[in-house]
Parts: structure tokens; C-alpha cells; sequence
């Protein structure tokens, strides 16, 4: 589900801001970007967002800025000199060779962090603990609204598969009586062109096996189970996720829609069970979007 949320505060001199945002997935997935001297809080951050919410890709955004002198990274001159003395030497051998002092100051460790690194990282701790919180808070709210939406979809094509696996109900009764009113019309057509007397014993054994290898009266009773739960999932008020148990009731909603296609020779039950697995795809393709 998507969603958006954001936060921002300020501690001492400095400025902290985050921003979450979540796109559709059947899983969770984070992706956290932070300013190099805060990525040490990146496998905590993800922790906490896991904690929060349970599917989706989640990006998480940070940054921080301190408007003091303390922020300014200090030059560590031993290792400054070194390099300059390593490159002085080379100056005989390259007259054309010039120092250049923004180079030097990108060479590995002549710019040192400013402060203790640990209680920086501690202070951006606290704060955007905070912050992912407050903006945890907007996204699920954002999310919510979006799923009080898909929820009256859910229900709609729950409402309209009901209404069509009530009239393969009603329906289904009727194909073995019409298979044994054309099988009597056919036998008794062959039988007088012959001239020959029909077993009823075999008739109704005939009939017996046809209606017991099309009877779809167990699959009707389970797909209504099926729905009976999928609908108090969706009017559920307890606060879990719920889009993998919808995600395998439609699994298994197709799975007894397969089957009465399958064992229902009738023409009319085959056309409502088709408009029934159209429902029960847009349900799922739904349900993936449901935490």
C-alpha cells in the first residue's frame, strides 16, 4: 500500500529531518539513505520500521545538518604532511607536478569527523527514533485510509461471487435431472427403433455415477466457508495484518472454482464459474496490496 509521512526537529544547533515512503509489495522491504556520518543507525532504523509495518517497500530519508562551528570536520595535519612530503618527492622527478589542496584534503584520513563519533551518533539516535515514530504514525494513517477503500472493493467482489455461487446452487440439482430426461428420451428412442426392452436397474445406475461425478455440492459448501471467512476478516476490528491470510483464501477460492468447473457440465454454471474466477484474480491482484 502506499503511504507518505514525514517529521522534522532541531536539537541544539543541529537540524533533523526524515521521510518515509511506501509503495506496493508482497513483502517488506526497506531501503534506508543516510549521510555518511549517520549510517551506522542503519540496521536500527530498519529494525524499528520492521516492527511497524509489515508489507511493502518502505524508503526511509534522512539528513541532518548543524549550523555550529563544531560541525566543521578537522584537518589531521600528521597525515596531511605526510602526503605532502610523499608528493614534494616526486616534484624532481615531475617539474610540471603542482600540490592541489582540495585533492589532498579528499585523500583517506586528512578530514576527521567532528566530535566523538559514538556520542553523535547516539544524540541522531534519540532524534530519529522520535522522528521515524511521528512519521510512522502519518504513513499508517495515510495507509489506512487507502485500505478502507480496498476493503469496500474486497467486499464488492466478495458480495458479487456470493450472489453467482448461489445460482450455481440453485442450478445444479437440475443437471442431473435434465441428463436423465435427455439419457431416458435417447434410450427410449434407441430401444423402440430396436425393439427392445430397457433395464430400469441400469438406467438408474447410469444415472447414479453421472450425478456422482458432477456432484459439486462439497466445493459449493467449502467456497462458502471460503467467503464466509474472507468476509469477517475484512469487518475484522482487531489491529493485525491481514493480506497474507486473504492472499491464500483466494488461492483457495480458485482452487474450488477449478474443481466445480471441472465437474459441472452445464453450460450456464460454467459461464457464471468463469465470471466467478475473474472476481476472485481481481482479489487476488488486491490482496497483494493489503498488509
Amino acid at each position: 500500500m502506499t503511504g507518505f509521512g514525514e517529521a522534522s526537529c532541531s536539537a541544539g544547533s543541529v537540524h533533523y529531518f526524515l521521510e518515509l515512503r511506501s509503495l506496493n509489495n508482497k513483502y517488506f522491504k526497506g531501503v534506508i539513505r543516510l549521510p555518511e556520518p549517520l549510517q551506522g543507525l542503519e540496521a536500527e532504523l530498519e529494525s524499528l520500521l520492521r516492527k511497524r509495518i509489515d508489507r511493502g517497500t518502505v524508503t526511509l530519508t534522512a539528513s541532518c545538518s548543524d549550523e555550529s562551528a563544531a560541525a566543521a570536520y578537522h584537518i589531521n595535519t600528521a597525515a596531511l604532511e605526510s602526503y605532502v612530503s610523499q608528493l614534494q618527492s616526486m616534484s624532481a622527478k615531475y617539474p610540471d607536478f603542482k600540490l592541489d589542496v582540495a585533492a589532498l584534503l579528499a585523500l583517506p584520513g586528512v578530514l576527521q569527523p567532528p566530535g566523538d563519533e559514538e556520542d553523535r551518533l547516539g544524540r541522531a539516535r534519540t532524534a530519529l527514533t522520535d522522528l521515524l515514530n511521528k512519521a510512522c504514525g502519518e504513513l499508517i494513517a495515510m495507509r489506512r485510509r487507502e485500505g478502507n477503500t480496498l476493503r469496500d472493493e474486497l467486499l464488492a467482489h466478495r458480495q458479487f461471487i456470493s450472489q453467482r455461487l448461489a445460482t450455481i446452487r440453485d442450478l445444479a440439482p437440475g443437471v442431473v435431472q435434465d441428463y436423465e430426461r435427455r439419457l431416458k428420451s435417447r434410450l427410449d428412442q434407441m430401444a423402440a427403433e430396436a425393439n427392445l426392452k430397457l433395464d430400469a436397474a441400469d438406467l438408474i445406475r447410469e444415472i447414479a455415477v453421472y450425478a456422482e461425478r458432477t456432484d459439486i455440492a462439497e466445493e459449493i459448501a467449502r467456497l462458502t466457508a471460503h467467503l464466509d471467512q474472507f468476509g469477517e476478516l475484512l469487518n475484522s476490528t482487531e489491529d493485525r495484518p491481514l493480506g497474507r491470510t486473504l492472499d491464500f483464501l483466494a488461492q483457495e477460492m480458485l482452487r474450488e472454482a477449478n474443481t466445480i468447473a471441472s465437474k459441472s457440465p452445464d453450460a450456464v454454471i460454467s459461464k457464471h464459474i468463469v465470471e466467478i474466477k475473474g472476481a476472485i484474480d481481481r482479489i487476488k491482484e488486491q490482496a497483494q496490496n493489503v498488509e
